[in-house]
């Protein structure tokens, strides 16, 4: 599905994207919004953007962010009846962003019921380091074994892939779909990110694009980032975000 940049008007907008699927806007959960009214506002501006829906991915990380199906689904029911309070029609489902480690592992081996991007993707992240973490293409071939599509997040942050292109072959290779962070066009991280960002835009490596979204600071500069030139080069791709 080509998605065509038609530019933004005062009242009318013309976001060709229409699913943002990665963000923190369930409150309270991880480093992302901190209460309710945070989740509207944002969820309000989306709106404005020409976004029709969201799906929201709380950080689960075993040591850290002790997420589950629960706490993310009760978290989601509290938003969703606020929404339906208000006169926004923007929809909000969610997902997770899974942290590779230990208890992913373990999550894994188990089969348990993994919180899912559309149908079967799997959002995951990794440790930005300079070398590859040590279970990444264990977890891929397990996730890919279970039917999962593997969705990594940001890939334009880590230094193993900045570090060695072959890395970035290899992942494609083992069809891992890449979702480029929409900040990252406007040097948000850092002017490296956003520089090996262009580079996996030019290469053809994205795949899906995501906000990221974790408060208004963010949401401000996602929303500069859509008026950008790089957005545009963005989406000559074929994106698939509009496809969840």
């Amino acid at each position: 599905m080509r998605l065509n940049f038609l530019g933004f008007g005062q009242k009318e907008l013309a976001n060709p994207i229409k699913v943002d699927l990665h963000s923190h806007l369930l409150p309270g959960i991880d480093d992302g919004v901190k209460d309710l009214d945070e989740s509207m506002m944002i969820l309000s501006s989306f709106e404005e953007l020409g976004y029709e829906k969201v799906i929201t991915t709380p950080h689960i990380m075993g040591d850290y962010y002790k997420n589950d199906r629960e706490i993310i689904e009760s978290k989601l029911k509290e938003v969703r009846a606020q929404l339906e309070k208000s006169e926004l029609k923007i929809t909000i489902d969610a997902a997770a962003e899974y942290y590779l480690d230990d208890y992913f592992m373990s999550v894994i081996g188990a089969k348990n019921n993994l919180l899912l991007l559309g149908e079967n993707y799997v959002l995951m992240e990794t440790a930005f380091l300079a070398e590859q973490p040590v279970y990444l293409k264990e977890a891929i071939f397990q996730l890919q074994s279970g039917g999962y599509k593997v969705m990594l997040a940001h890939p334009e942050r880590y230094e193993y892939l900045m570090n060695d292109w072959s890395a970035v072959e290899d992942l494609k290779n083992r069809g891992v779909y890449f979702q480029l962070n929409l900040n990252s066009l406007v040097g948000y991280y850092s002017p490296v990110v956003k520089s090996f960002a262009m580079k996996l835009i030019k290469k053809g490596t994205i795949n899906f694009v995501g906000s990221d979204c974790h408060n208004a600071r963010h949401f401000e500069t996602s929303k500069s980032a859509l008026k950008h030139k790089n957005y545009q080069k963005l989406l000559k791709l074929q994106l698939l975000n509009n496809t969840l």
